[in-house]
C-alpha cells in the first residue's frame, strides 16, 4: 500500500472534517497514519489487519477504563473500507520532550499491576514471523544463515515455552521501548497498542535489557528503568532465553530489506556473525 492508495480509502472512510489533501502523513508501514485537525487515523495495508485493529480499540477502552495513560480511540468501532481496516483516534499534543527510559519503566509496571481483560489477548508470539522475514530474503542471505536462524528459532521457541517466570504472566504491552511513549504536558502516555499480548510480563523487560548490551543503551538510561520499574530482568534465569529469542527475531527481521539494499545486508551479517559467535559485545545497529 502506497501513499496514494492509503488517501483514496482515507477519502472513501469519510472520518475527516476537512479535505484528506489537508492530511500529514506521520507514517507508512503495516499502517498509514494521518494526522489533521485533532484526529489521527490508522489504515491497514490490509483485511487481514481487521482483528487485530478491531482488538487495539479494545485495549484501547479497557486502559481508559483502568485509568491507564494511553492513546485514546475517537471512534468505537474499526471500519473496512475497500479492504481496508481504518480506526480513528484523538490527537496527542505535541510532546514537551523525549521519553527516557524510566517513562517507559512507569507504564510498564501500571500496565503489568491490571487484572486480565474480559476479552482474549494473543500470545506473544516472538518468533512467528521469522519463516515469512527469511522468505522474503531470499537469495538475497547466505542459506547457511537462514538454515542456522530456522535452527535457532526452533530451539528457543521450546526453551521459552518451558520457562518459569518470576512475574506473574499477563498483559504485556509487547513492543516495549521509548519510542511507544509520547510525553505530553501532563506526563508520559503509552501509544501503540496494537502488540498487546497476554503472556510472560517479562517480555516487556527484555527489551530494554537487550538495548543496553546491543543498541548502545547507556547503562545509567537502563539504571534508570530498572529503578523506577523495581527489577531488572538480567536477574531472572530465564533472560537470556527470551533475550536470545528476541535477538534470533531481530536478526530475521533486518534480513527482509535485504534485496536491493546493502547496507540491510551487511548489518544482518553483521548481526548473524555475532550470534554464531557467541559474542554478546558485538554492537548492533537500528535499521
Amino acid at each position: 500500500m502506497d501513499e496514494a492508495r492509503a488517501r483514496d480509502v482515507l477519502a472513501g472512510a469519510g472520518v475527516l472534517p476537512g479535505s484528506v489533501g489537508e492530511a500529514r502523513l506521520l507514517a507508512l508501514g503495516e499502517n498509514a497514519v494521518f494526522a489533521a485537525g485533532d484526529l489521527v487515523v490508522k489504515v491497514g495495508r490490509d483485511a487481514e489487519l481487521l482483528d487485530r485493529a478491531r482488538r487495539e480499540l479494545r485495549i484501547a477502552v479497557w486502559l481508559a477504563e483502568a485509568g491507564v495513560p494511553a492513546v485514546r480511540a475517537a471512534e468505537p468501532e474499526a471500519l473496512l473500507v475497500d479492504g481496508h481496516p481504518v480506526t480513528v483516534w484523538h490527537r496527542l499534543p505535541d510532546p514537551v520532550r523525549p521519553a527516557e527510559p524510566r517513562d517507559l519503566a512507569e507504564l510498564l509496571r501500571t500496565v503489568h499491576a491490571l487484572p486480565s481483560p474480559d476479552f482474549g489477548l494473543p500470545p506473544r508470539e516472538l518468533l512467528g514471523g521469522v519463516e515469512r522475514w527469511l522468505r522474503l530474503a531470499g537469495d538475497a542471505i547466505d542459506p547457511a544463515d537462514a538454515a542456522y536462524l530456522r535452527r535457532r528459532r526452533d530451539g528457543f521457541a521450546s526453551a521459552a515455552a518451558a520457562l518459569t517466570p518470576h512475574l506473574p504472566p499477563g498483559a504485556i504491552h509487547g513492543d516495549a521501548l521509548p519510542r511507544n511513549v509520547h510525553i505530553g504536558p501532563d506526563g508520559p502516555v503509552l501509544v501503540d497498542l496494537e502488540t498487546f499480548s497476554a503472556d510472560l510480563r517479562e517480555h516487556d523487560l527484555v527489551v530494554m535489557a537487550l538495548s543496553r548490551d546491543r543498541y548502545g543503551l547507556p547503562a545509567e538510561a537502563y539504571d534508570s528503568f530498572t529503578a523506577a520499574y523495581g527489577w531488572d530482568v538480567r536477574e531472572w534465569e530465564g533472560c537470556s532465553v527470551l533475550r536470545g529469542a528476541r535477538e534470533t527475531a531481530s536478526c530475521a527481521w533486518v534480513a527482509q530489506h535485504a534485496p536491493g539494499n546493502p547496507k540491510a545486508l551487511a548489518e544482518f551479517e553483521r548481526r548473524v556473525a555475532s550470534l554464531r559467535d557467541g559474542d554478546e559485545t558485538v554492537r548492533w545497529y537500528p535499521f
